[in-house]
């Protein structure tokens, strides 16, 4: 999927509607597009009250958009310190920075902490670099059931007729334009 020129990603729903996103200029950065956010969001119906990871966050828009659709926090994962430099603002400048926690941080490491820390979440974004996500889904896998919450999704955002093998039990999966889009219901370790 093309990726979008800076300044031109904006929340699609919710308390943050058509806000803008601040998308900067950094090599391989691809924040999801408006119309595969309004997919994934009308798939997942309300997400009132869920705890999010965004672990690839990169401009924040999944988290961000979860936010304004009514989560009561996000993690944020972002490897690049510039990127997380303008993720930070765009929190800030949303307004909604007592429900964000940006981590700065690659995706194992920060996935290892917070399950050190017996943190879970409702539901977790996996958006890594397309080329990445056969590595990221074996690294997450014997973490998932401890980052997920039991009743959890995980959203893997991966390149057109992507197959996700590890994670757990596909309960969606559908193409849009370049990308593919699959909801996954964690493995658990104690079924």
């Amino acid at each position: 999927m093309k990726s979008q020129r800076p300044g031109r990603v904006r929340i699609v729903a919710g308390s943050m509607r058509g806000r803008r996103i601040a998308v900067p200029e950094a090599p391989g950065l691809r924040p999801t597009s408006q119309m595969v956010r309004e997919a994934v969001f009308d798939v997942l119906g309300p997400v009132e009250g869920l705890t999010v990871l965004d672990l690839f966050a990169g401009t924040g828009a999944l988290g961000l958009e979860a936010i304004s659709r009514g989560a009561q926090l996000c993690v944020f994962v972002e490897t690049d310190v510039a990127v997380a430099r303008t993720l930070r603002r765009n929190i800030l400048d949303m307004g909604c920075g007592d429900l964000c926690r940006v981590i700065v941080s690659g995706y194992r490491e920060a996935a290892r902490r917070l399950v050190e820390r017996g943190e879970t979440f409702d539901l977790l974004f996996v958006d890594p670099p397309y080329r990445m996500l056969p590595e990221v889904e074996v690294a997450l896998t014997p973490l998932i059931s401890a980052l997920v919450s039991g009743d959890g999704l995980v959203v893997i955002e991966g390149a057109r007729g992507y197959r996700t093998t590890h994670v757990g039990l596909v309960v969606f999966e559908r193409d849009y334009g370049d990308t593919r889009i699959t909801m996954v219901k964690a493995k658990r370790s104690d079924s």
